[in-house]
């Protein structure tokens, strides 16, 4: 039977409840794209999909990368240790500037693997636009992306709410202005959301930049640190866990965002059914990742402060709150599928495959819910390589090959095209879930047995030497 902890039940949900506001309003602007995007033309819609598959591995392994950032300054902070803080967040602005660099150069030659996609020169042309336009971005996001794993390390995830909603407010009058031509400016279609997403990114990170300087929970860490010099140790102790980070959320990412690219030759009503299916999915996904990354400030604390009882207790709540929610979340999308496809198109056959992948959806709900959940826990505790190896084995060889295999191939059953990759999802996220809850509950009891002898060292200090 796991524990539960009303008292840690509140803790965790009081520190997520920003982060989902949070992260549910950044999600929203992928969604608002999708949404203006699609009443252009399915077209449009199927541009943002096929630039969004590209894009969103990218942005997100880097994001991946710094949120090292978090675990180990809320250690520092569970430990009191604050004069840490202000170096640990200056060695990660270094190295958030320097993949800043190699993407932004990256970005000017993307159109080159486009060409070997078979799809509609338009859809092409669309989804080149955007990525170079959202390029422009990438320098105030990648400062963003540092100033908020620093808040939310020392537990003030409000900051990162508000400033999510300065987003969202840029993000709209943004993309009505560029997408059908406002205000002066030529109608660009799909493509202006990514000028849109980059005009929110330079918003989000003045007005993170303005909060961290006048904020009292920040005041203390916004300071000169003793050295500016890049400290390698430092770097490479981000580097050291934030890779294995990066590359799961990576990994995870493209498990969905690379169907796009592979049923792209079926036509725009098909990518645009997946992509209205996706970006559902990754709004209310936004949920459990939320209670995920609140799970990873509080265990960070407790980690700090040695408090092994209470973190294994922390991290029972978390996973038993997420379970409660993904059935919640499951429920709402079997119901609403088709209100929620015909939000984001008026085309019946778009519609129609939308809301059969929605059905599909429901059912990794769960175990969707409980591997982010376990991913965090572990990143908390900085113990991420095996993230690493169980995300790499359950997204790709088994959910990425099983679904090309139905979606593609006649091999086990006749071609189901977008649907057979949904499958193959299922059954990947299903094996992540149970493989990271069981390293996850062994690495606890590592713990636990470390603090012990460490305990009866202490009280027996002249048998121990």
């Amino acid at each position: 039977m796991l524990p539960f902890s009303r008292f840690e039940a509140k803790t965790i949900l009081k520190l997520s409840g920003p982060i989902v506001l949070a992260q549910l309003t950044q999600t929203m602007m992928y969604v608002i794209d999708t949404l203006m995007a699609g009443r252009v033309s399915a077209l449009d819609m199927a541009a943002i999909a096929v630039a969004s598959a590209i894009w969103l591995p990218i942005i997100l392994t880097f994001q991946g990368l710094l949120l090292a950032l978090t675990p180990i300054i809320a250690q520092h902070f569970g430990a009191r240790q604050h004069q840490a803080i202000p170096t640990t967040t200056l060695q990660g602005a270094y190295l958030a500037a320097f993949l800043a660099t190699l993407l932004i150069i990256a970005m000017q030659f993307i159109g080159e693997p486009l060409s070997y996609l078979q799809m509609e020169t338009e859809v092409r042309q669309k989804a080149v636009d955007y990525l170079h336009y959202i390029s422009f971005g990438i320098y105030p996001l990648a400062g963003y992306m540092v100033l908020r794993n620093l808040f939310e390390g020392i537990g003030n995830t409000k900051a990162t709410m508000w400033i999510a909603f300065v987003g969202l407010l840029v993000n709209i009058p943004a993309n009505y202005v560029f997408i059908y031509g406002h205000l002066g400016m030529p109608a660009l279609g799909g493509a202006g959301c990514g000028l849109a997403t980059a005009l929110v990114h330079c918003a989000m990170f003045c007005a993170m930049l303005t909060y961290a300087l006048r904020s009292r929970s920040s005041k203390a860490y916004m300071v000169r640190p003793a050295s500016l010099k890049p400290a390698k140790k430092e770097l490479w102790q981000i580097i050291a866990i934030g890779t294995p980070i990066a590359f799961s959320l990576f990994f995870e990412v493209t498990l969905f965002s690379c169907i796009p690219l592979l049923i792209v030759h079926l036509g725009a009503i098909v990518v645009s059914g997946h992509q209205i299916a996706n970006n559902y999915s990754a709004l209310v996904f936004m949920l459990p990742m939320s209670m995920g990354l609140a799970t990873t400030i509080r265990v960070g604390h407790l980690v700090g402060s040695r408090d092994i009882k209470e973190l294994k207790k922390a991290v029972s709540t978390a996973v038993q709150l997420a379970m409660l929610m993904a059935v919640g979340i499951a429920t709402l999308t079997f119901l609403a599928r088709f209100v929620v496809a015909s939000l984001y198109s008026t085309d019946p056959a778009v519609i129609s495959i939308a809301a059969s992948i929605l059905v599909l959806a429901c059912f990794y709900q769960l175990s969707d819910a409980v591997q982010v959940v376990c991913a965090c826990a572990l990143r908390g505790l900085k113990y991420t390589k095996p993230v690493f190896y169980i995300t790499f084995v359950a997204y790709w060889p088994i959910g990425f090959g099983l679904g090309t295999l139905l979606g593609l191939t006649d091999v086990l059953v006749p071609k189901m095209g977008a649907h057979g990759f949904w499958i193959g999802i299922i059954i990947g996220l299903t094996v992540a879930a149970v493989l990271l809850a069981l390293i996850l509950k062994k690495r606890l009891k590592v713990l636990e047995n470390e603090h012990l002898a460490h305990a009866v060292s202490a009280s027996h200090p002249a048998q121990s030497v």
